[in-house]
C-alpha cells in the first residue's frame, strides 16, 4: 500500500493506497475506517497530491465509489 501524502484534512487522518487492488483506505478524525473500492490509480494519485484531502475526497471518492465500514 502507498500511504497518501501527509494527510491535509481536518477530518482525514489517515489514508492508504492498494493500487493492486485499488481500494483506498480511509481512517477518518473520528475513528472510523472505510475501504473505498475501485480506485482508479490517476483518482488515487489526484487525492494524495490535493492542498485539502477532505475537499477532494467530498468531491471525487465519496457517493462514486463502492466502499464499506471496518470494525
Amino acid at each position: 500500500m502507498c500511504p497518501a501524502a501527509n494527510a491535509m484534512s481536518s477530518v482525514i487522518a489517515r489514508a492508504l493506497y492498494d493500487a493492486s487492488k485499488q481500494e483506498l483506505a480511509v481512517t477518518f478524525t473520528s475513528g472510523r475506517k472505510y475501504i473505498y473500492e475501485n480506485i482508479p490509480p490517476e483518482v488515487a494519485l489526484e487525492f494524495q497530491t490535493a492542498s485539502s484531502q477532505g475537499q477532494y475526497f467530498n468531491w471525487r471518492i465519496r457517493d462514486q465509489y463502492p466502499f464499506r465500514e471496518l470494525d
